[in-house]
């Protein structure tokens, strides 16, 4: 009987400007084992977030993801038994697809012998999930800026100092395809040159903490003009924890949560966007999450970046 053990950190894409193209790896995780079995082809088991509305069939994302991977190789255990355990919320723009979707096919490499390198999973990861920006911070850790160069990607890993952000999730579904129908599919030039501008500025903010620039630099003309009004008092609460102290607030992903960037005061900025969430009859739920600096490990052990291009 073999187990492997994987644990994945939450993800927040886009960051306002970066668009599909920019992650923060958060120090809120999910874990998935699988166990090699006799007994029978196949179990599963879900606790914490998710429990009772994620699917313990063989349509779950983690066994589907599994599954992609052994039908690439062409090799697959008789019988496993996965085991689930969950900390990020479903549906909340922190990544909780992409963990999922690494998560299984990390696990089930390793379950055969890992005859795919780290950075072949993490392509076929990226082309399973359709986009790389929460996929590759979940791996590597940290701010990573991902650039599509033809058929490869260009995986650029920035450095940020300590950082705390907060998080705020209201009570409210959004599903990724409804927050991706409302974009438009061409941008205006000038709005183009506003978001290039923006996530360079942005990149220079994090690296060297100078939350003076975020308030610019998180600004965004290309998604979320166009998500904010689905839902509810999101719009204010992203005014109120400006209002209490956060140099930089964005959409976390696609939404519906918000990520907001300070020196200070994050309690205060938190309870302040929960408020207005609240004035808008949404009740919510806040996190203060340090930047994970460290990504996915497999038994415990985390990849060197070297190995992930």
């Amino acid at each position: 009987m073999t187990t492997v053990h994987i644990t994945i950190p939450a993800t927040s894409a886009n960051l306002g400007p970066g668009f599909d193209c920019l992650g923060l790896a958060l120090a809120l995780y999910n874990h998935v084992e699988m166990t090699t079995a006799v007994s029978s082809p196949f179990a599963i088991s879900i606790t914490g977030e998710g429990a009772g509305r994620l699917p313990a069939d063989e349509t779950n994302l983690v066994w589907r993801a599994a599954n992609a991977l052994w039908q690439q190789v062409g090799q697959r255990p008789s019988g496993v038994e996965v085991r689930l355990h969950n900390h990020i919320p479903v549906g909340s723009g922190l990544g909780s697809s992409a963990t999922a979707i690494l998560g299984g096919m990390l696990t089930a490499n390793a379950l055969i012998g890992s005859p795919l390198s780290a950075a072949q999973v993490l392509r076929l990861a990226i082309t399973y999930e359709g986009h790389p920006d929460n996929v590759v911070p979940a791996l590597w850790g940290g701010l990573v800026l991902s650039v599509a160069h033809g058929a490869e990607w260009v995986l650029e890993p920035v450095p940020v100092p300590p950082l705390e952000v907060v998080y705020v999730l209201p009570e409210f579904d959004l599903p990724t395809q409804q927050a991706r129908a409302v974009l438009p599919t061409a941008v205006a030039r000038g709005d183009a040159i506003f978001n290039a501008a923006r996530v360079g500025l942005l990149l220079r903010a994090l690296s060297t903490a100078d939350f003076a620039r975020l308030a610019i630099a998180m600004q965004d003309r290309l998604h979320q003009p166009y998500r904010i009004p689905l839902v509810p008092g999101l719009g204010a609460a992203m005014a109120a924890a400006v209002a209490a102290g956060a140099a930089g607030v964005a959409l976390s992903g696609a939404g519906p949560s918000l990520i907001a960037f300070a020196a200070a005061n994050h309690a205060a900025i938190a309870q302040a966007a929960s408020d207005a969430f609240a004035a808008a009859g949404l009740p919510s739920r806040t996190w203060i999450l340090p930047v994970a600096e460290t990504g996915a490990t497999v038994n415990g052990r985390s990849f060197e970046r070297s190995s992930l291009c």
